[in-house]
């Protein structure tokens, strides 16, 4: 029973080393921009409801392509207004969406398999916000990265055994890591029991069902996620992919620092028809 839980606290503390989820509202937050609509999406948890929070920011264009976004660390939604806000400026219509445990949330301290779970409850609203799957894209930044990875591989996964085309038209992922137990070493102590993480996050084992165009941004500054997690990403990812390193950007600023290539990556990978940006991101801080 001792053994049982030690290992029960043990595993309590990694997640909260690994999510570090910081409460309330984020001091830079200026407030929601206009037309960004607030909702909550509902998720099943023992047998009872919980809400996730989410805020819907449809393009000018009505027919925009939408992405679904999906963030990392410490962060609820109001600390992740740069790049929702770039994202729109890029033309995309953008779902955010929570974890339970972050900010509006219902839940407590969140896991690998809750935070999983809570992307594929926003995927399933994002399928109705957008009915074309060729306008259809997923975005993860850092932890939600790996989130992200998860997600568009397990929606390629059940296409393939479906005989059905993916439902999703890309996917972005930026400054993101191969596994949990990589980026513990790095930033910590290669000596690191590695072996006793309870949560994985191995995208570097997810990456290769990949059945859509994936995007691999980072900055090659970044001093936090080394951005050679990045370029492993993309080397066991099947093609189409490209692979982005912006100079002089760091882990949370590459839409900023490298908007213009960032830009001409999505359209050239994706295809998409819009030339340029509509309009100047707000650049707010996060």
């Amino acid at each position: 029973m001792l053994v049982v839980a030690g290992c029960a606290q043990l595993a309590e503390k990694e997640r909260e080393l690994t999510f570090r989820v910081v409460p309330g509202t984020a001091s830079w937050f200026g407030g929601l921009p206009a037309g960004v609509q607030e909702s909550d999406l509902v998720v099943e948890a023992d047998g009872k409801p919980q809400r996730i929070h989410a805020w819907w920011w449809p393009a000018v264009a009505k027919d925009a392509p939408a992405v679904l976004y999906l963030h990392g660390t410490r962060w609820n939604l109001t600390g992740q207004t740069s790049r929702i806000d770039q994202l729109h400026a890029f033309g995309f219509s953008v779902l955010a969406s929570d974890y339970r445990g972050f900010g509006k949330c219902d839940g407590d301290l969140p896991s690998e398999q809750t935070v999983y779970e809570d992307a594929r409850v926003a995927w399933n609203r994002l399928t109705e916000l957008q009915p074309d799957a060729s306008k259809r894209f997923i975005y993860g930044h850092s932890l939600g990265g790996a989130v992200a990875i998860d997600l568009a591989a397990r929606l390629s996964k059940a296409a393939a055994q479906a005989g059905t085309a993916v439902p999703a038209h890309g996917l972005i992922v930026e400054s993101s890591f191969t596994t949990l137990a990589d980026i513990a070493r790095a930033v910590t102590s290669p000596l690191l029991p590695v072996f006793l993480l309870s949560q994985k996050f191995d995208s570097l084992a997810k990456v290769h069902e990949l059945r859509m165009p994936v995007l691999f941004v980072h900055g090659a500054g970044d001093s936090y996620v080394p951005s050679r997690f990045s370029q492993e990403l993309y080397q066991a990812a099947p093609e189409p992919k490209k692979l982005l390193l912006v100079d002089g950007a760091t882990h949370n600023n590459c839409m900023r620092v490298g908007s213009t290539e960032y830009l001409a990556a999505i359209h050239e990978l994706f295809s998409l028809e819009a030339p340029a940006p509509i309009r100047q991101a707000r650049g707010a801080k996060s």
